[in-house]
């Protein structure tokens, strides 16, 4: 099973999810998996079509916000949208997490929601160095 970082009672990271790790998420009560890593990267990749068919036969909502590099104003949003509208826990993932949680973190930097060390401080915990791209 992959590991979710749990970055705030109400949102986690992950590194790539195969198809039973949705059951898991579902169980751990995720509400709505984020997948922030294009198809194709890797041919080894389960694709966010397998991943999506999962997700909806588990009873979750799915959205791609697909990360390429770093998050554009859009996927930033996107993001925050769709994490701030969930009815309960959220789960986002890419091929190590770190898109994942840059892209978040943004999104909660530009809102105001939280402030700069605090998202650090929230990166660290999950293992993620976040002091680069929060300036």
């Amino acid at each position: 099973m992959t590991l979710f970082r749990r970055v705030t009672d109400q949102f986690s990271v992950s590194p790539q999810i195969a198809v039973d790790d949705v059951a898991a998420a579902a169980a751990q009560g995720v509400v709505l998996i984020i997948n922030n890593r294009p198809d194709g990267e890797d041919p080894a990749q389960p694709s966010g079509a397998g991943i999506e068919a999962a997700a909806r036969a588990a009873g979750l909502d799915y959205i791609a916000i697909p990360v390429r590099g770093g998050p554009d104003a859009g996927q930033v949003l996107a993001q925050r949208e769709a994490v701030d509208q969930a009815d309960g826990p959220v789960l986002a993932y890419c091929r190590s997490g770190t898109r994942s949680i840059v892209t978040w973190a943004l999104g909660q930097a530009q809102d105001g929601a939280m402030d700069r060390q605090t998202l650090i401080a929230l990166g660290a915990e999950a293992g993620y160095d976040l002091s680069g791209v929060l300036g």
